[in-house]
């Protein structure tokens, strides 16, 4: 009966919550609803600099700088479903009663937040519907950071249920699609971001596990910055993992160009952000690093493969463009072969799901949609030990398939003991990394975010451990930043006419079975710039080299003129 009963209310949760949304955003003032007026277009391309600055000496209203992104938000969403939580009555309310400073580092920009942020008398569901009514009377200290930095934050986005996927679809708030192209996800778990980002929204905030803000990025067509751990304030949060810390999840800074990024960046750090957060290192801006790089000769390493999953045509291509651009700029490019990135891949798997995929499952109500990947994960969880050790046999020894057999051979909880000796492993394989990184004397590297451009819906299914190129660098810590570079193009990005997808291994064969150059035509191709750990700036500076030496070949944006 109790099962029952616990459906009902996952029903009716949802409803209530959906129905909540369709609700607030009809009921918003008609300017929203309004189509984009020269005005906006002129709001929308204002460098950020400009926008505070014409808030902060009263040239322009904030409110009608709410009233673009608004705008766009609706549009946005009426085309990818990306947003949860409508903030924007508020946000009027913020601006109005004094609780946005106007004259901070962002003053009046308005900022849109992963739905598990906490923002005073909103609910943070996490795509679960047990969450739902769990909104606080206070905003969460990041919240709080913001508004002291003058920025408003105006919608909030959607995610996976379970936070472990590269999709963002889940019961409460239903799936998110990608701006350019609605048969294939925006990424996840900060997809709803990467689509409000990529048609026009300014600046948001994401978390990242396993590449949660990058691979979004890569896929929908946005900016944004993995930073390590400490560097970007993270009190105030909803997780359905609470208590992992085998790989830290971080929070930081996704944005709908370069120049927002890195101006976002340095404002939330010029804030102080260990006053609001004592998780936070109190390392202040290092603006000296940035104009080091300007003028420097780069050494950059190109990590053209992960050993697990090549790269597919499109970002083998768009990691070549980066390269070319690179050198035209003067600088150094070098083949690195780096430690075992698989052995990253087997322990920080082990490591993010040691408990066996028990916390986030005991969020979840009888019959609520799991997501396709976590639902993989949880079968090979749940296998009886001597039903997993005949499938991990039956793959190394009858399909040989030593790569996915290496994952399934311990996919199991962990005991206390054997998580201990998990940490040691990473701590090991840290060392390793740091040592092989001095002694190429490497500036940064530059990778593929992931092996293949966007998958289409419940892609995950089969693509879910096609992870490594960004869940290394959580495992590691490193600060690593996305780029957009280019899109798909049909005839330039197709297989070579031997590719034989039998003949990869587990993890590839899921990967590539969703790569299609033709019906993928059109959507976005990013590239990974990664540094070592708390490299923020020295990160930012190089990704403005590349944009920069790309010149006429950087990356195009959507437009927005289309949206009316």
């Amino acid at each position: 009966m109790s099962l029952l009963v616990d459906y009902l209310r996952h029903k009716r949760d949802c409803r209530f919550k959906q129905e909540q949304r369709t609700t607030r955003i009809a009921s918003l003032p008609s300017v929203y609803h309004a189509p984009l007026t020269p005005s906006d277009h002129q709001t929308l391309t204002a460098p950020l600099t400009d926008l505070v600055s014409a808030v902060q000496n009263g040239t322009t209203s904030p409110l009608s700088i709410l009233h673009t992104y608004g705008k766009i938000a609706l549009k946005a969403h009426a085309r990818t479903n990306c947003l949860t939580e409508i903030l924007i009555p508020s946000a009027e309310e913020w601006l109005s009663n004094g609780s946005v400073n106007l004259k901070g580092p962002l003053a009046g920009i308005p900022v849109s937040l992963k739905d598990t942020v906490i923002v005073g008398g909103y609910d943070a569901t996490v795509g679960y519907s047990s969450f739902v009514g769990n909104a606080t009377v206070e905003d969460g200290p990041m919240v709080r950071l913001l508004k002291d930095a003058g920025a408003v934050p105006y919608v909030k986005t959607n995610c996976p249920i379970t936070l472990l996927s590269f999709e963002s679809a889940n019961d409460v708030w239903g799936t998110t699609g990608n701006a350019w192209n609605g048969a294939y996800t925006s990424g996840g778990s900060t997809g709803g971001e990467s689509a409000l980002l990529a048609m026009g929204g300014r600046i948001g905030v994401g978390s990242d596990v396993a590449g949660s803000v990058r691979v979004p990025a890569h896929w929908g067509g946005c900016w944004s910055l993995r930073c390590a751990t400490g560097r970007w304030p993270k009190a105030g949060i909803r997780t359905s993992m609470p208590g992992q810390e085998g790989v830290p999840s971080v929070y930081s800074p996704m944005a709908g160009s370069l120049g927002d990024l890195r101006g976002f960046m340095r404002a939330v750090v010029g804030m102080e952000p260990w006053k609001y957060d004592g998780t936070c290192h109190p390392i202040p801006w290092r603006a000296g690093v940035e104009k080091e790089v300007e003028g420097k000769s780069l050494r950059v390493g190109v990590l053209r493969s992960d050993g697990v999953v090549d790269p597919s045509p499109a970002c083998a291509r768009a990691l070549g463009m980066v390269e070319e651009a690179l050198k035209r700029d003067g600088c150094e490019i070098v083949e690195v072969s780096p430690p075992d990135m698989y052995e990253a891949l087997r322990l920080a798997s082990l490591l993010l799901n040691a408990d066996g995929c028990q916390m986030f499952e005991s969020f979840r109500r009888p019959g609520e949609w799991l997501d396709e990947g976590a639902r993989q994960m949880k079968r090979l969880m749940s296998l009886p030990g001597p039903l997993r050790w005949l499938y991990y046999l039956w793959v190394k020894y009858v399909r040989r398939d030593d790569v996915w057999a290496g994952l399934v051979k311990n996919w199991r909880a962990q005991t206390a003991y054997e998580n201990w000796q998990l940490v040691r492993d990473r701590e090991a394989y840290r060392t390793k990394w740091f040592e092989w990184w001095n002694a190429q004397k490497l500036d940064v590297m530059i990778a593929p975010p992931n092996a293949t451009p966007a998958v289409p819906h419940k892609g995950m299914y089969d693509a879910v451990s096609s992870c490594g190129y960004t869940f290394l660098f959580n495992l590691l810590d490193y600060t690593t930043g996305v780029l957009p570079i280019t899109h798909v193009d049909e005839t330039l990005d197709k297989l070579p006419k031997d590719f034989n997808i039998k003949k990869l291994n587990g993890i590839a064969r899921g990967a590539y079975k969703h790569y299609d150059a033709e019906r993928m035509h059109g959507l976005p191709v990013g590239v990974q710039v990664v540094g070592r750990r708390l490299e923020e700036e020295k990160v930012l500076a190089i990704m403005q080299r590349i944009e920069d030496a790309l010149g006429d070949d950087k990356y195009e944006t959507f437009d927005l003129h289309s949206l009316d």
